[in-house]
């Protein structure tokens, strides 16, 4: 259950950063910057979702640890957006719950995909 709501928190989260992208592109600002947050906050949906399909225990894992690296890095641009006031703060606050559930959720999901791991091996 719990991976369900993780795939359709990253999915919404990515179509809002698309949406986001897409709004800040009318408004003028360097493409560089924009894709840098573009591809951060869509590539953790994606790595969530390549992790349903892994050929490992351990190969899920690691493509859940991807999808939180690039929360955090989706959170610094945002960050980075708001203070210098490319997007307003009450976009930054919406978008920086949505990644900061995700990111609870993909923490708690790793810690328990490793304790399955421990307790696999040990048996």
């Amino acid at each position: 259950m719990k991976d369900n709501q993780l795939v359709n928190l990253s999915k919404s989260f990515a179509i809002s950063i698309i949406n986001l992208n897409n709004s800040i592109k009318s408004r003028g600002t360097s493409n560089a910057i924009i894709n840098q947050l573009l591809r951060s906050g869509t590539s953790i949906g994606a790595n969530i979702h390549e992790a349903n399909y892994a050929s490992s225990r351990a190969d899920f894992i690691n493509k859940l640890q991807i999808a939180l690296k690039e929360c955090y890095e989706t959170d610094y641009w945002l960050d980075i957006f708001a203070q210098s006031e490319i997007i307003q703060k009450s976009e930054y606050d919406d978008l920086f719950v949505q990644c900061s559930k995700i990111r609870k959720l993909l923490i708690a999901s790793v810690k328990t995909a490793k304790e399955n791991a421990k307790s696999s091996i040990a048996k």
